[in-house]
């Protein structure tokens, strides 16, 4: 059966790098973007959103913001602007996150103060959401320290 091979990094660090990956699942800015092997050439922008990469039963989540995914033949490379995986995201850290961006948006000074807080909000929620079901039904890929 045929595999691709994954890499997602961020300007600070390779978040996962992975050789046998059977799908990866991405939040397009257009919409969600199902990749498997032999996937045609493709170029797009990502949105903020879980990306899952599915390796036989195993399924691994990364949550990214922005950025950009390649698809070549058998590689998927995704260069992104921040991301996290499942197991890294800080639960009580998301929650105050919310609560000040809820706060935010509740006393806001200008459509800026509100855009912005808008973006806080959606990037905590998104990390509550897949922070809180991180292990619950998939077992994860191993990491590279496993």
């Amino acid at each position: 059966m045929a595999t691709m091979q994954v890499e997602i990094v961020t300007g600070e660090r390779v978040v996962f790098s992975e050789d046998g990956v059977d799908m990866v699942v991405a939040p397009g800015t257009d919409g969600t973007l199902g990749i498997l092997p032999h996937h045609a050439p493709l170029i797009t922008t990502l949105a903020g959103g879980e990306l899952r990469v599915k390796k036989g039963a195993a399924e691994q989540s990364i949550l990214v913001f922005g950025g950009f995914m390649e698809v070549t033949g058998d590689k998927v490379i995704v260069l992104a602007d921040t991301a996290e995986r499942a197991e890294e995201i800080d639960i009580a850290r998301a929650e105050a996150a919310r609560s000040s961006a809820e706060s935010s948006i509740a006393n806001r000074q200008s459509s800026i103060d509100l855009e912005s807080a808008a973006a806080s909000l959606r990037r905590a929620n998104l990390r509550l959401k897949v922070g809180q079901r991180r292990g619950s039904r998939r077992p994860s890929l191993p990491t590279e320290s496993s």
